[in-house]
């Protein structure tokens, strides 16, 4: 290892994480699309100026960043919170997930895709990117009940994303005379492992941390716990995403010693992100926008057409406010890397879908992780506007 190079590297990447923060608070563009870009320029798609070793930390970046977001969405997750909009934040949430596969997949079969990509295809569709989402509503500045919403509805809409492409795994492998309880077994270990060892993680630290110094946790205490949770997540290959939002939704609803449950997260969160989006923008293939084609492009509008109807129905069965119902798809379009994820377990389990699926996926996600934190800032402000503005009159 080359200790000059790994400094300056690391130096780079935190002086592009300040300048990206600087621009957007004048500019008021979200941070998490400067970041990408500045990834995009210094990476294999733009000068190649990162060294290998630098894009060697991306997966364990990745995986403490996202834990790390997790344990904050999960925290999100207060009896307060679900009481006052868990209503909304539960048909929302289903709501997006069911329509968006829908939508995706009846609309890329009726143009005369395989039937099996096409349900697969709806199914990646679902996932979203917790962390773009997060970053944006944290920059905005702006706390509301839309805001606590969309953060429960980022909370446990991977989790029926997941749910969604198991399924669509087990109903394709039908059609090829694959055994439907295999995948559905691959499911319930997935999501219901994870949800197990949140609890495993989360109940005792609930009681422990917080012991050693009045108040919230120390710094020390929510990294172990973050790492042992990612940690465990993968050596026993269920979801650190959903194992993180468990245990800290445990922590923050049985804690009540805390003040804040895991506040030192925020804290300390922000170095891991910047290193996280620049790398991620760094691993991004923008030359796969060109091979996205005509059925690329057709489920790149369809997933926006599906976000945007399927929320605004989930909302109105929930019961949302009216200056709200509307924004919640332009909110949720980031995708991210779930949708990779789901990818790459396609194409292990299919490998006959595994090119045109990671290319359609790879092109998408590179589309949404640059337009999509826009759009949700955008609509997180509109939102606080026309509601300041209805006060007001």
């Amino acid at each position: 290892m080359d200790l000059p190079i790994v400094f300056l590297t690391l130096g780079g990447l935190f002086s592009a994480g300040l300048v990206a923060d600087l621009v957007g608070r004048r500019a008021f563009l979200p941070r998490v699309t400067l970041l990408l870009a500045c990834g995009i320029v210094a990476g294999r798609s733009g000068l190649d100026l990162l060294p290998e070793t630098a894009v060697a930390w991306y997966d364990f970046l990745s995986v403490t960043a996202l834990t790390m977001v997790a344990f904050l969405l999960g925290g999100a997750l207060t009896s307060t919170n679900l009481a006052a909009h868990g209503r909304v934040i539960l048909w929302i949430s289903i709501s997006v997930a069911l329509v968006t596969w829908a939508v995706v997949a009846t609309g890329l079969w009726g143009l005369g895709m395989d039937p099996r990509l096409a349900i697969i295809l709806g199914a990646i569709a679902t996932a979203t990117a917790p962390a773009a989402t997060m970053d944006v509503l944290r920059q905005s500045g702006v706390t509301s009940s839309f805001t606590e919403t969309l953060k429960g509805v980022v909370a446990i809409d991977d989790v029926w994303g997941l749910i969604v492409f198991s399924l669509s795994l087990a109903l394709v492998g039908m059609f090829d005379g694959v055994p439907a309880h295999q995948a559905m077994q691959h499911a319930a270990w997935e999501i219901g492992g994870a949800v197990v060892l949140g609890l495993v993680i989360g109940l005792p630290a609930a009681f422990v941390t917080g012991r050693i110094s009045a108040g919230d946790p120390l710094r020390t205490e929510a990294l172990a716990i973050v790492f042992l949770t990612a940690g465990l997540s993968i050596w026993l290959g269920v979801s650190f995403l959903i194992a993180g939002m468990t245990a800290g939704a445990v922590i923050v609803n049985v804690a009540r010693h805390h003040e804040r449950a895991f506040h030192e997260i925020e804290h300390f969160q922000w170095p891991f992100m910047i290193l996280f989006f620049v790398l991620a923008g760094a691993s991004l293939e923008v030359a796969s926008l060109v091979e996205l084609g005509a059925i690329g492009a057709a489920f790149v509008i369809l997933r926006i057409i599906s976000r945007l109807v399927g929320a605004w129905l989930g909302a109105l069965l929930g019961r949302a406010p009216a200056a709200e119902i509307r924004w919640y798809g332009v909110a949720l379009l980031p995708q991210a890397g779930v949708a990779v994820g789901m990818a790459l377990i396609a194409g292990e389990v299919l490998p006959d879908l595994a090119k045109p699926v990671l290319t359609v996926t790879i092109a998408s996600t590179v589309l949404f992780e640059l337009i999509g934190p826009f759009a949700t800032l955008f609509a997180v402000r509109h939102v606080s506007e026309a509601t300041r503005s209805s006060k007001r009159s």
